[in-house]
Parts: structure tokens; sequence; C-alpha cells
């Protein structure tokens, strides 16, 4: 199915939570979604769940997720799987669609990749949300060549945490392919009233909203890969 029709099954179809994932450190759930239309399984992360961090709001989370997958969206780079926020069995979270990685693929080698489009695209990616916790777990390869990317809940801090293990093409030009993609995204941002800035509006604050606009403006004027910040550790623990 599209990522549209993806994202309508997993904002209407019946959810119903198979298993609990375990290594998450918030309460983190396998399920299913279906409707007459189709069924997929997806993660539901119940905001009630969700642990409290010293640095974001408490209950915010789950919107942050909906938040990257907008984001990614108006870039047109799919770097995060269908996503939304909705109610289910433990209460609103959010719900996305599970992706099989492709087991084949070497994640270690493939973070140290310098040649890889889809990586590239995805430290700038991670550059205009703020990522505070890419690591290499994180990195979703399919069978295809596409790359996917997941937990983005700690991101869209108003200050620059930018925390991750793609820092290999750090003070490097940014490529002309994703200079189009932060120039059509700036535009989107700019649309008052639009789509992206209506989600945007229900998950994240004015001053993190601000925050976005100036990250992306900035990428735009220098069109460079960002340096880690000296104040706040450049990669995050464990890496894997």
């Amino acid at each position: 199915m599209s990522g549209a029709e993806a994202a309508e099954l997993l904002r209407t179809g019946t959810l119903e939570v198979v298993g609990r994932l375990t290594a998450a450190s918030n309460a983190t759930f396998y399920a299913t979604v279906s409707s007459p239309e189709g069924e997929a399984a997806c993660v539901y992360k119940p905001v009630a769940g969700e642990r409290p961090l010293w640095d974001f709001p408490d209950g915010t989370l789950a919107g942050r997720e909906v938040a990257a997958f907008a984001v990614s969206e108006a870039l047109g780079w799919g770097v995060v799987p269908p996503t939304v926020h909705r109610d289910g069995p433990f209460g609103e979270g959010m719900v996305q669609l599970w992706v099989d990685a492709d087991p084949e693929v070497d994640l270690v080698a493939l973070a140290r990749d310098e040649q890889s489009g889809p990586l590239r695209r995805m430290a700038v990616f991670d550059a205009v949300i703020n990522n505070s916790d890419r690591k290499i777990g994180h990195l979703l390869p399919l069978p295809g060549g596409h790359l996917h990317g997941c937990d983005h809940g700690v991101a869209f801090a108003e200050e620059y945490k930018l925390r991750t293990v793609l820092w290999q093409w750090q003070g490097e030009p940014l490529t002309e392919e994703a200079v189009e993609g932060l120039e059509s995204l700036y535009g989107r941002l700019e649309e008052h009233g639009g789509e992206l800035s209506a989600e945007l509006d229900r998950h994240l604050t004015a001053p993190e909203r601000y925050a976005l606009r100036r990250r992306v403006e900035l990428l735009l004027e220098h069109k460079v890969h960002p340096y880690p910040s000296p104040a706040w550790p450049a990669v995050p623990w464990p890496p894997v």
C-alpha cells in the first residue's frame, strides 16, 4: 500500500496489541491494525508509558515522532515510516508502520558508509529535526536499498542537541538533492495554515517550531553539514 494508505489504516483501523518490545526504554508494543481494506503490523507507543526526561516535557515523545514523520514527508525523502497519533488499548500514543529491515545488511558498516546517499539524507534529516538519539540500531535498511529510521521521540528541542553516529560528513557541502529538499521544506513551513504547519502546531511548541525553521534557514544559508556542539555529547550512548 502507499504511504497515504498506510497512514489511513494506522489512523482508523482496529488496533490490537500482540506483545511488548521489552528492549525499549519506554513502553513499546508490537501490534496489528486492521480494517476491511487491509491489515498491517505496527509499533504502538502509548503516552502513558513514556518515562519522564529532564530535558523534554512529559508526555510529548509520541507527538514528536509524528512531527518527524510530517517533516520527512515534506522533504519528500520517506525517512520515517508512516506514523500517526491516535487512541489505543493503553490510551493515546504513537502508532508507526512496522518495517522489516534487511537482515543481510551490516548496520555498523552501514553507519560508517560515506558513499551512501540514503544515509547522507538521513544525516540532513537529523540535523533538521535536531535528533538527539540517532543510534546504529535506529537504522532500518530495506531490501530494495531504501533506508528508514525510527525512534524520533527525543527531537525538536529548542537548544541544539544533535547527537548521532552519522558525523562522517560534518563540514562538507550539502548535496544538490539536500538543498532542493530543504528549500521545499522551508516553503511548506512558511505556509501558515497549511497541512504541515497544522500538524506541527499539534505536537510542538511555538519556540520549537521557530527553532525548526531557523535550523532549516541556517542549513540553506551555509549549505554544509553541521558540526557537533562542544557543549553536548556528539554520539548517543550506547551508540548501537
